[in-house]
């Protein structure tokens, strides 16, 4: 009996305790992500869902003292610190992944549908924030800093998320997919631009210093946006600095990552800038793609997940919350869904490709859990809302695959494939 007990005692410890979350955690997330597959979903929705069951809502409901031993609210420090590793490696990869020359052919059209496909649902989303402020807005945060969120949350798109379904699909290389990954990647730059300058007036001490923040921000992008960026496409790279270059990768994310931090932005934010940086060399892109990316993915966004799911207390949510959820989920589908379907046929897009495109920008996944984990560690929504609006995330996301599958089965689509 002895040896059991000083067996369990061991793992009482916080290094063994930390290791064992991140082992229950990469279990139930592989198991869920199979799952999803095998509903012909995509995993990252299964990674997703299995943070919401290993929190409070279902682990905590059901084995609550199980859940308080391995998921302390004073011993998550670790899982959370490595889960944002994660997330800034998502978000490098995020930027890597924006290629400019997606945008050449149809440059114009590209910009207008994703704007356009934007501009509905951030205005549903700030109509919805006049009803939602007395009762979910924390104290101290104004009107306009907490509309402006609840806009950017519903007119996000889950850009990486939005690659995998276009493979899933078998849409790889089709008209409809270029447009879908140019437009998506306009529509989450933007949806970021958007969120600096609240991130920007929330952490700042006074007007000056957020115009400050602000024009330092701007600068920095610049710089990485275009005088950086033409130094790195320049570089050569090959197989044997392979490993040089992954150092160097990790460095830039984390130097870039701190710098904005710094300058009263949040962290991701140069994440994602430094990842736009590389992204003008392909061999620099490949490695990021090949190597950086998987295991991010494997190992560190699962964590992110459970981080989620320990913050989503839907079991706190009334009768009334359900409904608003589902209230917002529709509204927030109309808006993505229709606003990016009539910008797409004024653009010249069929009507099948314009609702495809629609239901592929209505996906909203990883990138509006990254938005709303800023918001509520800003103190700009309330938990309940947190709550409701990650199930939204969810709920769009899922509807994705089977919003394509009704499209495809009634236009019996013939997609044009790019050269």
């Amino acid at each position: 009996m002895d040896a059991p007990i000083a067996l369990l005692l061991r793992l009482d410890t916080p290094l063994h305790k930390f290791l064992l979350q991140v082992l229950v955690v990469l279990a139930i997330a592989k198991l869920a992500g199979r799952c999803m597959r095998l509903i012909h979903q995509p995993a990252v929705i299964g990674e997703m869902i299995a943070g919401i069951l290993l929190g409070p809502s279902l682990l905590g409901f059901l084995l609550p003292s199980a859940h308080g031993w391995l998921f302390p609210k004073d011993g998550l420090t670790s899982l959370g610190h490595v889960s944002q590793l994660g997330v800034l490696i998502f978000m490098f990869a995020a930027g890597a992944e924006w290629d400019m020359s997606r945008l050449r052919d149809r440059f114009k059209s590209t910009v207008m549908i994703s704007l356009s496909g934007m501009v509905l649902p951030f205005l549903i989303g700030i109509g919805l924030a006049g009803f939602l402020y007395a009762n979910y807005a924390p104290e101290g945060v104004n009107q306009f800093d907490f509309s402006l969120f609840i806009g950017i949350s519903l007119c996000v798109t889950a850009f990486p998320v939005l690659l995998r379904i276009i493979d899933d699909r078998g849409y790889s290389g089709s008209e409809i997919a270029t447009i879908a990954i140019a437009c998506a990647a306009i529509s989450d730059a933007s949806a970021w631009a958007l969120l600096g300058v609240i991130v920007a007036t929330v952490q700042s001490q006074s007007i000056t210093s957020a115009v400050v923040c602000a024009l330092t921000a701007l600068a920095y992008a610049w710089i990485l946006a275009f005088p950086a960026r033409h130094f790195i496409a320049s570089q050569s790279v090959d197989d044997k600095n392979d490993s040089r270059c992954l150092v160097i990768i990790v460095i830039a994310i984390l130097a870039s990552a701190m710098f904005t931090e710094l300058i009263g932005l949040h962290l991701l934010f140069g994440a994602f800038l430094a990842g736009i940086a590389v992204s003008s060399n392909p061999m620099l892109r490949s490695i990021v793609e090949e190597k950086i990316e998987p295991f991010a993915g494997a190992l560190l966004l699962p964590l992110f997940f459970a981080q989620t799911g320990l913050n989503t207390r839907i079991d706190m949510l009334s009768g009334k919350e359900w409904l608003l959820c589902i209230a917002i989920t529709v509204l927030a589908t109309i808006g993505k869904l229709g606003g990016t379907h009539f910008s797409a046929r004024l653009g010249g897009l069929s009507k099948p490709d314009a609702w495809r495109l629609g239901a592929l920008m209505n996906t909203r996944g990883l990138m509006e859990l990254i938005v709303l984990a800023i918001g509520l560690q800003l103190g700009l929504i309330s938990q309940n809302l947190y709550a409701i609006l990650v199930l939204v995330a969810i709920i769009t996301t899922v509807m994705t695959g089977p919003l394509l599958g009704l499209i495809d089965r009634i236009s019996k689509p013939d997609l044009k494939i790019a050269k």
